[in-house]
């Protein structure tokens, strides 16, 4: 078969263990040693019950109709990035603020751009998660 040693070998192992697992299998099915030949008799009879088959249709969702007047809000194009102050175009190197805005490098410090974001108030639940209070009781219970 034009195989090396290792392969030649690897190849009758692969052999040996399909047939072992074919008559493994056979014996499950049939009961008993696969020489022997399968139990179960050539004629069978197979008694299917019938099943009433039960139709469930689903309805589709509802679709308002054009008469109906619905406000459709188109979602923006989404252009190239901007500060929000300046509106100057700044790609990749645009500066995120905590109020959710982009901004140029020189509208990125809060105080340059007139930001709403409270910072002192951020800081403070930082701080206080951070840290939580642990009170031991001063009087040990008898």
């Amino acid at each position: 078969m034009n195989m090396c040693s290792k392969c030649h070998k690897e190849m009758i192992l692969k052999q040996e263990q399909a047939q072992l697992a074919a008559s493994s299998i056979d014996s499950i099915v049939n009961g008993g040693d696969p020489g022997k030949g399968p139990i179960m008799a050539a004629t069978t009879e197979v008694v299917v019950a019938q099943v009433e088959e039960k139709m469930i249709f689903v309805q589709p969702p509802l679709v308002a109709e054009p008469s109906e007047a619905v406000a459709v809000i188109p979602k923006a194009k989404e252009g190239p990035n901007r500060c929000a102050t300046c509106r100057k175009r700044v790609g990749l190197t645009g500066f995120n603020c905590r109020c959710g805005n982009m901004y140029c490098a020189v509208h990125r410090y809060s105080d340059k751009h007139e930001c709403q974001f409270d910072y002192r108030t951020a800081a403070r639940d930082a701080i206080a998660k951070a840290n939580p209070v642990v009170k031991a009781e001063k009087l040990d219970k008898i």
